[in-house]
């Protein structure tokens, strides 16, 4: 018989992908806009646009792979490093995928171009996705029983 494993519900996925996105737009809107010498306001609707995109791929993907983790009888909040790793870098290629064409008609840059700007957003995401995920998962973790300070909890 399989061991019923919580999982996330949807009211905290939200608040997962609206805090996720909202931080990581007040980081990489004044950047983007100081790179590309566009206005905030330019810069700040590209990145509403792919925020948008993001939000309905995060929650997605992360009910997806939550479930993937309860089949397996893991708790999303005490993923390894490795699960963790896996997590940020597919999250990353979905978004690639369709990221690309809005780089290119935003800024009016070959593909080329859109690929490493994407590349570039790309490996700081990844590393943010690690790290926020992380800490998210200390300050709200399944079932709100948070693992005693300085421990992580095994698998």
């Amino acid at each position: 018989m399989a061991q019923q494993v919580a999982i996330r519900s949807g009211r905290d996925r939200l608040r997962y992908t609206l805090s996720f996105e909202a931080i990581l737009m007040m980081v990489l809107v004044p950047v983007g806009a100081a790179f590309y010498d566009r206005p905030l306001l330019d810069i700040g609707l590209l990145g509403l646009v792919l925020s948008g995109k993001a939000l309905i791929i995060s929650y997605v993907y992360n009910v997806i792979f939550d479930r993937v983790d309860a089949r397996a009888g893991r708790i999303s909040s005490n993923r390894s490093t490795l699960g963790r790793i896996l997590h940020a870098l597919g999250f990353e290629l979905s978004l690639l995928t369709t990221s690309l064409p809005i780089y290119m008609v935003w800024l009016d840059i070959g593909l080329v171009e859109a690929f490493m700007a994407d590349m570039a957003v790309t490996t700081f995401v990844v590393a943010y996705t690690y790290v926020f995920t992380l800490i998210y998962d200390r300050v709200f973790p399944v079932g709100g029983h948070a693992p005693p300070a300085g421990r992580m909890v095994p698998e």
